[in-house]
C-alpha cells in the first residue's frame, strides 16, 4: 500500500469551522479522512484527548497542526513520532498591541480616572523613557519591542536562551529574573506556560518590584500566584496589575481582583476571534503549502520543552 499523498490533509474534529477547511484547500491540500491523510489540522484547542484518539488509531500521520500559540493542553500527548506545529507567532501583533494598551492605561491612571465619580487630582507616570522588563522572548516580545520604539524605553528581556534581540538593551536568562524586576517601571509577561514557569511571579518577586511598577500579563494566568498578587495590590507593594489572563479563568464574579482600584482586567481578548481567524487561516495555508513542497514548517513545537 502506497503512503498517502502529502496533499491529503485531514481536518478534525468533524465540527471544525469552514474557514479551517478553506485554509487547507487554499494551501493546495485535499481534505480526506484521517485514514487516508498524511497530516492533520486540529481545530479543537481544548480537546486534546480527541486528537490523541485519532493519532493512536492512525500512526502514519506525519504532521499535526494545532491552533493556539499556548499548547499546554496538548503537552501530555506530544511525541517525537511526527512533526508538531502550533499558532506560535500568529497572534503576536494583536496581543502586543493589547499589552501596550494595558500598560498605558495602568501607568497613566486611566483605569482610576474611569472609576471616579468626581474630579480628581493628577496621577500616573510616563511610559516614555521608562525601564521596561519583558519576560519571554518569542513573537509577542518582538512585536512589543517594535511598538515600544517611539517611547525610547530601556528594555530588558528575560528568556530561556540568552541571545541578542533587535531593539533590546539587555537580554538575561531566567535565573536573573529577580534582578530584571528590580528598577523596572513596567513588567510584561509574554512567555509560554510550562511546568517551570507556573507561579513564576509570587510574593518574593513582587516584593522586589518598584512600588510604582505595573505588571502586565498577556501570557497565561498561571504565571502569577493570584493570592500573592492580591496581597501585593491590597498593600500597594506594586503600583498595579493589568491582566488579560487570570488564574482561575474565567475569574469568578466575587473575586477580590475585580474590586481593586489598581487592577485592570480584560477577559482574554488580546486576540479576539475576529483577529484570530484571518491570522490562523494564513498560517494554516502557508504550512500546508510548505508541507506539500517538503519545506520547513512555521511554528514548530519544541516537544522537549513543551511550547
Amino acid at each position: 500500500m502506497e503512503p498517502p499523498s502529502s496533499r491529503a490533509i485531514a481536518v478534525q474534529p468533524a465540527t471544525s469551522p469552514e474557514w479551517v477547511r478553506d485554509a487547507v484547500i487554499a494551501g493546495g491540500g485535499h481534505i480526506v479522512v484521517p485514514a487516508d491523510a498524511s497530516a492533520i489540522v486540529w481545530s479543537a484547542a481544548r480537546n486534546a484527548s480527541g486528537l490523541r484518539e485519532i493519532l493512536d488509531a492512525h500512526g502514519h500521520l506525519e504532521w499535526v497542526q494545532v491552533p493556539f500559540a499556548g499548547i499546554e493542553n496538548f503537552v501530555p500527548i506530544l511525541d517525537d513520532d511526527r512533526i508538531w506545529t502550533c499558532g506560535k507567532g500568529v497572534y503576536a501583533e494583536p496581543v502586543a498591541e493589547h499589552a501596550l494598551a494595558l500598560a498605558l492605561a495602568g501607568m497613566r491612571h486611566v483605569a482610576g480616572y474611569s472609576r471616579a465619580t468626581q474630579w480628581t487630582g493628577p496621577a500616573g507616570r510616563n511610559l516614555l523613557g521608562a525601564a521596561v522588563t519583558i519576560v519571554g522572548g518569542g513573537g509577542i516580545t518582538e512585536s512589543l519591542v517594535r511598538l515600544l520604539t517611539p517611547f525610547h524605553c530601556r528594555i530588558t528581556v528575560v528568556r530561556r536562551t540568552v541571545e541578542d534581540i533587535d531593539g533590546v538593551d539587555t537580554v538575561v536568562g531566567q535565573e536573573n529574573l529577580v534582578d530584571a524586576l528590580v528598577g523596572a517601571d513596567v513588567v510584561f509577561l509574554a512567555l509560554s506556560l510550562t511546568p517551570e514557569t507556573v507561579g513564576l511571579i509570587g510574593k518574593p518577586e513582587l516584593e522586589v518590584m518598584e512600588p510604582h511598577a505595573w505588571i502586565i500579563n498577556v501570557a497565561r494566568g498561571g504565571h502569577i500566584v493570584t493570592d500573592d498578587l492580591v496581597w501585593a495590590l491590597e498593600n500597594n507593594v506594586i503600583g498595579g496589575a493589568a491582566l488579560d489572563v487570570t488564574d482561575p479563568e474565567p475569574l469568578p464574579e466575587s473575586h477580590p481582583l475585580w474590586s481593586l482600584p489598581n487592577c485592570i482586567i480584560t477577559p482574554h481578548v488580546g486576540n479576539t476571534p475576529e483577529m484570530a481567524v484571518p491570522l490562523l487561516s494564513a498560517r494554516i495555508t502557508e504550512n500546508v503549502k510548505r508541507f506539500i513542497n517538503g519545506e520547513p514548517l512555521i511554528g514548530l513545537v519544541d516537544v522537549r520543552h513543551g511550547y
